[in-house]
């Protein structure tokens, strides 16, 4: 009897079968908010390439960096042979369209709102085999989204704030219908001044916000400025409710209100310290 046959037949012994021995997975991640997801879902080890803007978890910081948002560097994606590669939209556009023609396999996640953004997790959980876990982070954030949803239909306001949402500043920058910034401020019991607006993101006037008069103004960026300085020294906005009264925060994380991701929950609540105090 040779060592070969009697190291196979104690492997069958053992209950071992070579149909489990597979190639572990190998994915990379373009774009901060799917690779939160690919994390929350449990993957880490499999997580071979990441964008230099991923930064959460922490664990994310240490994986093989590929270049940028925009601009990924192929020939090292080329190199990690990755079986799947996870993006957004906007302006990797070009680079999902190259990474297709060299044959990698691309899942684009763009959601526009909660139940997008349930899909999505959804749809990842099942292209990496984490079904379960999937099903498992949707249902915990649906019962957080609950809890201040239910929260907010038994606290009566006389008045709903209104909201000016800032992405930034020069030029000034705001987040419309059809975005997800769009709900945030709707779920947190706010008005979104460019709620009209029919671009989800797009530039704004000075003047309108003005106009608007909104009673709170968020920065979607933090500085190290007192934010109602800020505003107050732009022409027409010492007259502003919110600038007036105090309203204007910049303390805020960015991440927690510009990432379709898990932690969309944690900028809700959030939002809704700020507006309601």
């Amino acid at each position: 009897m040779t060592i070969g046959f009697i190291l196979f037949f104690s492997l069958l012994l053992t209950g071992f079968s070579f149909a489990e021995v597979k190639q572990k997975l190998k994915v990379i991640s373009l774009a901060p908010s799917t690779t939160e997801i690919l994390f929350a879902l449990g993957l880490d080890d499999e997580i071979v390439g990441v964008s230099q803007f991923c930064n959460y978890p922490s664990t994310a910081m240490t994986k093989e960096k590929i270049g940028t948002f925009s601009n990924p560097n192929i020939e090292k994606i080329l190199w990690l042979k990755p079986d799947m590669i996870f993006c957004t939209g906007l302006e990797q556009a070009p680079a999902i369209a190259k990474l297709r023609q060299l044959n990698f396999k691309v899942y684009i996640s763009d959601p526009r709102n909660f139940q997008e953004l349930f899909d999505s997790i959804r749809e990842i959980g099942r292209l990496i085999n984490r079904e379960k876990q999937a099903a498992t982070l949707i249902n915990k954030m649906k019962s957080d989204l609950e809890k201040i949803i239910t929260k907010e239909k038994l606290i009566h306001y006389k008045k709903r704030p209104k909201i000016f949402f800032e992405i930034w500043h020069s030029p000034l920058m705001t987040a419309g219908r059809g975005s997800f910034v769009d709900e945030l401020l709707i779920l947190a019991g706010g008005i979104n001044i460019a709620h009209d607006v029919k671009r989800p993101y797009s530039y704004f006037s000075p003047e309108q916000v003005i106009k608007q008069n909104p009673d709170c103004i968020i920065l979607a960026y933090m500085s190290g400025e007192a934010p109602s300085k800020t505003v107050r020294a732009r022409l027409g906005w010492e007259n502003i409710s919110a600038v007036k009264n105090k309203c204007v925060y910049n303390d805020i994380n960015p991440d927690l209100l510009l990432r379709p991701s898990p932690r969309l929950v944690e900028g809700l609540k959030e939002i809704k310290k700020r507006i309601y105090p």
